[in-house]
């Protein structure tokens, strides 16, 4: 009865365990916006480190702990074998259900060099706006998530200083969009001809 009840045991687990793989998976895909704080390891020649903050964008925890590693070894000679992670928190959008512009200063590596651009987006949130980056960049310049460094985000507010003419065609007052797929309702029951929907 135990040799029974102990592999029913182990087949749940193992369904737990693919389960979380495939939400692991499924997280992989959108990004979160993290705001990572670490510092050195105390010494004696500096008891009090400085704490460093970073606003990361990953797909979970475990990737922005590892991209705030990345950055602080460039900029601060600090690495992850002698230093801590202080705080760990997701910074959520004050607007979520707004359509903002974003624009997106960037340094990309490609296979000839390294390269700065600033693109622009229209998205519901920083987060959404990255993600929309990531994909563009993929798209056109054959970008890794890797070879992309994001240097700021900001939300462009004043409709002059937006530069690209894909979001300022979204911007004018009489915007509108045209209707081509329309589904007419036929009075009569019989017809001796298929209606068209299109116009």
């Amino acid at each position: 009865m135990s040799d029974i009840f102990l592999r029913i045991l182990s087949f749940w687990q193992d369904l737990v365990d693919i389960s979380e793989k495939h939400q692991l998976i499924n997280r992989m895909g959108r990004f979160i916006e993290y705001s990572v704080v670490g510092r050195k390891l105390p010494t004696d020649a500096d008891p009090n480190p400085k704490l460093y903050r970073m606003r990361i964008f990953a797909p979970n925890e475990v990737v922005a702990k590892s991209r705030f590693w990345y950055y602080l070894r460039q900029l601060k000679k600090a690495k992850k074998a002698s230093g801590e992670i202080v705080g760990v928190n997701v910074i959520h959008e004050k607007k979520p259900l707004k359509v903002k512009n974003f624009a997106i200063w960037i340094k990309y590596d490609s296979r000839s060099g390294t390269h700065n651009m600033v693109k622009e987006f229209r998205a519901l949130s920083r987060a959404e706006a990255v993600e929309a980056m990531y994909q563009d960049m993929a798209a056109r310049h054959r970008a890794r998530f890797r070879s992309v460094q994001i240097l700021r985000v900001a939300e462009v507010e004043k409709k002059d200083d937006i530069r690209r003419p894909y979001i300022k065609q979204l911007l004018e007052p009489g915007l509108r969009f045209p209707l081509p797929h329309r589904n007419t309702k036929s009075k009569a029951w019989f017809a001796a001809s298929r209606p068209s929907t299109w116009a």
